[in-house]
Protein backbone atom coordinates (compact mmCIF):
# COMPACT_ATOMS: atom_id res chain seq x y z
CA UNK A 1 0.00 0.00 0.00
CA UNK A 2 1.29 3.44 -0.85
CA UNK A 3 2.05 5.77 2.06
CA UNK A 4 -0.18 8.57 0.70
CA UNK A 5 -3.17 6.23 0.55
CA UNK A 6 -2.52 5.06 4.11
CA UNK A 7 -2.20 8.65 5.36
CA UNK A 8 -5.41 9.62 3.53
CA UNK A 9 -7.29 6.73 5.17
CA UNK A 10 -5.90 7.59 8.62
CA UNK A 11 -6.84 11.26 8.23
CA UNK A 12 -10.34 10.29 7.08
CA UNK A 13 -10.88 7.94 10.04
CA UNK A 14 -9.49 10.53 12.47
CA UNK A 15 -11.85 13.13 10.96
CA UNK A 16 -14.80 10.81 11.49
CA UNK A 17 -13.79 10.26 15.10
CA UNK A 18 -13.33 13.98 15.77
CA UNK A 19 -16.64 14.77 14.04
CA UNK A 20 -18.51 12.22 16.17
CA UNK A 21 -16.90 13.57 19.35
CA UNK A 22 -17.72 17.19 18.51
CA UNK A 23 -21.31 16.32 17.59
CA UNK A 24 -21.75 14.38 20.83
CA UNK A 25 -20.27 17.23 22.90
CA UNK A 26 -22.50 19.78 21.14
CA UNK A 27 -25.55 17.64 21.89
CA UNK A 28 -24.63 17.46 25.58
CA UNK A 29 -24.13 21.23 25.67
CA UNK A 30 -27.51 21.78 23.98
CA UNK A 31 -29.21 19.54 26.57
CA UNK A 32 -27.53 21.50 29.41
CA UNK A 33 -28.65 24.81 27.88
CA UNK A 34 -32.17 23.44 27.43
CA UNK A 35 -32.24 22.30 31.08
CA UNK A 36 -31.05 25.75 32.19
CA UNK A 37 -33.74 27.39 30.03
CA UNK A 38 -36.43 25.17 31.56
CA UNK A 39 -35.22 25.93 35.09
CA UNK A 40 -35.27 29.69 34.40
CA UNK A 41 -38.76 29.46 32.91
CA UNK A 42 -40.03 27.51 35.92
CA UNK A 43 -38.50 30.16 38.22
CA UNK A 44 -40.44 32.88 36.36
CA UNK A 45 -43.63 30.80 36.64
CA UNK A 46 -43.20 30.57 40.42
CA UNK A 47 -42.36 34.28 40.72
CA UNK A 48 -45.48 35.17 38.72
CA UNK A 49 -47.71 33.11 41.01
CA UNK A 50 -46.13 34.58 44.17
CA UNK A 51 -46.35 38.19 43.00
CA UNK A 52 -49.93 37.73 41.79
CA UNK A 53 -50.94 36.38 45.19
CA UNK A 54 -49.18 39.24 47.00
CA UNK A 55 -50.37 41.90 44.50
CA UNK A 56 -47.11 43.80 44.94
CA UNK A 57 -47.27 46.59 42.29
CA UNK A 58 -43.49 46.73 41.77
CA UNK A 59 -43.26 42.94 41.58
CA UNK A 60 -46.07 42.84 39.03
CA UNK A 61 -44.34 45.49 36.94
CA UNK A 62 -40.98 43.69 37.16
CA UNK A 63 -42.49 40.61 35.52
CA UNK A 64 -42.86 42.47 32.22
CA UNK A 65 -40.21 43.15 29.60
CA UNK A 66 -40.03 46.67 28.17
CA UNK A 67 -41.70 45.44 24.97
CA UNK A 68 -44.27 43.18 26.67
CA UNK A 69 -47.88 42.99 25.51
CA UNK A 70 -50.82 42.42 27.87
CA UNK A 71 -54.06 41.33 26.24
CA UNK A 72 -57.03 42.82 28.06
CA UNK A 73 -60.48 41.24 27.93
CA UNK A 74 -62.31 44.56 27.53
CA UNK A 75 -60.25 46.69 25.21
CA UNK A 76 -57.12 46.92 23.16
CA UNK A 77 -53.88 45.31 24.34
CA UNK A 78 -51.48 47.32 26.51
CA UNK A 79 -48.22 47.48 24.57
CA UNK A 80 -45.00 48.14 26.47
CA UNK A 81 -44.16 47.99 30.15
CA UNK A 82 -45.28 51.59 30.81
CA UNK A 83 -48.70 50.96 29.28
CA UNK A 84 -49.10 47.73 31.26
CA UNK A 85 -48.18 49.46 34.53
CA UNK A 86 -50.66 52.27 33.71
CA UNK A 87 -53.41 49.67 33.16
CA UNK A 88 -52.60 48.06 36.52
CA UNK A 89 -52.66 51.45 38.28
CA UNK A 90 -55.99 52.28 36.65
CA UNK A 91 -57.42 48.95 37.83
CA UNK A 92 -56.15 49.53 41.39
CA UNK A 93 -57.73 52.99 41.48
CA UNK A 94 -61.02 51.50 40.29
CA UNK A 95 -60.93 48.62 42.80
CA UNK A 96 -58.88 49.71 45.84
CA UNK A 97 -60.06 46.71 47.91
CA UNK A 98 -59.08 44.12 45.29
CA UNK A 99 -57.61 40.99 46.88
CA UNK A 100 -56.48 37.72 45.31
CA UNK A 101 -57.68 34.77 47.40
CA UNK A 102 -56.22 31.94 45.29
CA UNK A 103 -54.31 31.70 42.03
CA UNK A 104 -52.85 28.81 40.01
CA UNK A 105 -51.41 28.43 36.53
CA UNK A 106 -51.22 25.37 34.35
CA UNK A 107 -48.65 25.76 31.57
CA UNK A 108 -48.86 23.66 28.41
CA UNK A 109 -46.92 23.02 25.23
CA UNK A 110 -43.67 24.75 26.23
CA UNK A 111 -41.27 25.08 23.31
CA UNK A 112 -37.77 26.56 23.53
CA UNK A 113 -35.77 27.27 20.40
CA UNK A 114 -32.87 29.63 19.73
CA UNK A 115 -33.28 31.36 23.10
CA UNK A 116 -37.01 32.03 22.63
CA UNK A 117 -39.76 30.30 24.59
CA UNK A 118 -43.40 29.92 23.68
CA UNK A 119 -46.16 28.33 25.73
CA UNK A 120 -49.84 28.64 26.49
CA UNK A 121 -51.50 28.37 29.83
CA UNK A 122 -54.70 28.26 31.80
CA UNK A 123 -55.05 30.38 34.92
CA UNK A 124 -57.55 29.91 37.70
CA UNK A 125 -58.09 32.38 40.46
CA UNK A 126 -60.46 33.52 43.11
CA UNK A 127 -60.60 37.14 44.16
CA UNK A 128 -62.79 39.76 45.72
CA UNK A 129 -63.12 43.32 44.47
CA UNK A 130 -63.93 45.01 47.77
CA UNK A 131 -63.84 44.18 51.50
Amino acid sequence: MRPTLLITILVFVAGLGIGCFVRSAAGMLQRRIHAADLAAIEKVHQEEIAVTLSQDPKGLADLWAEDGVQFNPEGPPAVGKQAIVAEEEKFRAQYPGFKVLSYTSQYKNLQVEDGLACEWFEKKGEYKLSP
